[in-house]
């Protein structure tokens, strides 16, 4: 069974962003309606390409690291994990945790997270697998959690990069309120050499490109749009200023689209902006952490610092 905390009208809210994104003076959507459920698979895919270093690169840093977390009270405990993602990380802390009691994977594309959670049941048949359907970019409220079990938050594949960095700390503001006295293990990526990072965002096999157009396809399928994919092409900018990987998507020529009726016009070479995914130098993202209300316990990054994985505690 799914939990639902505090669902909003999914529907409704999709429309509402996706218009009000669309009609903005800069076109720009949330990049959490990337992640239906074919985009999750997409995403999944993406994981797996050789130029997307960020997966492999966290997976090594938290299997050279799992003695370390096998400390953390929450392991014996219950594990909450934001976003159902890559099983093989979380399989890792799974298996290196053989007292932990509770899994609770919190993600807002319901079947995939049915599937993720399927997944951990089969294979961990004695741990309580308790799936929240949720937009956890929003206040959580109570969860159905055991109030005496330590709790340890997962929160890999440096998702907050995803967040403007003051959304990146009431995220963290929110979780904190929501668990309080967690830990927490985040996944954060770190500035580096311009075209290592577009590729990783726009790789050869055009992967990323189907995930990003995939935006477009669901607006087809779920709000009545009339969307041409073949006008609009997937693009990656590295934004020196702001230190993060833009991905947009660039209407190849003036034109006019129809969302249920709704008339949205677009010049030749205007984009919408889709995600940003903000590289953090340590600094940078301790300051972070300590205005959303955490502070840093320990920090693990691989040998070349392409990435670090942060060890969290909730003040």
């Amino acid at each position: 069974m799914t939990k639902h905390v505090s669902p909003p009208p999914r529907d409704n809210s999709f429309r509402s962003e996706i218009l009000a994104g669309l009609n903005a003076p800069r076109k720009a959507v949330s990049s959490k309606w990337l992640y239906d459920d074919v985009g999750s698979h997409l995403f999944e895919a993406i994981t797996e390409l050789d130029a997307y270093y960020p997966t492999r690169t966290e997976l090594g840093i938290l299997k050279e690291n799992v003695r370390n977390y096998r400390r953390l009270p929450g392991s014996r405990g219950a594990m909450v994990e934001l976003g159902s993602g890559s099983s093989r990380k979380t399989n890792l802390l799974l298996s290196a945790f053989p007292d932990l009691s509770v899994y609770m994977p919190i993600d807002i594309s319901e079947n995939h997270l049915k599937d993720a959670a399927e997944r951990v049941r089969r294979a961990y048949p004695s741990l309580a697998v308790i799936p929240v359907a949720a937009d956890f970019t929003q206040p959580l409220g109570e969860l159905p959690l055991l109030p005496e079990l330590p709790v340890l938050v997962f929160f890999p594949g440096s998702t907050i990069g995803n967040f403007e960095k003051s959304a990146a700390a009431e995220l963290l503001r929110n979780i904190r309120t929501a668990i309080p006295g967690a830990t927490m293990i985040v996944g954060v990526d770190r500035p580096k050499n311009r075209e290592v990072l577009v590729e990783a965002y726009d790789d050869p096999a055009g992967i990323t490109a189907a995930f990003n157009q995939n935006l477009l396809q669901r607006i087809n399928r779920e709000l009545d749009g009339d969307i041409d994919l073949t006008l609009f092409a997937h693009k990656a900018v590295w934004n020196e200023e702001e230190s993060r990987i833009e991905m947009h998507l660039e209407s190849l020529r003036e034109q006019t689209i129809s969302i249920g009726g709704e008339k949205i016009a677009f010049e030749k070479g205007e984009t919408i902006h889709t995600e940003n995914s903000h590289k953090y130098s340590e600094e940078a993202f301790t300051e972070i952490a300590g205005q959303g209300g955490w502070r840093v316990l320990d920090q693990a990054s691989d040998k070349e610092d392409k990435f670090t994985v942060y060890t969290l505690q909730a003040v």
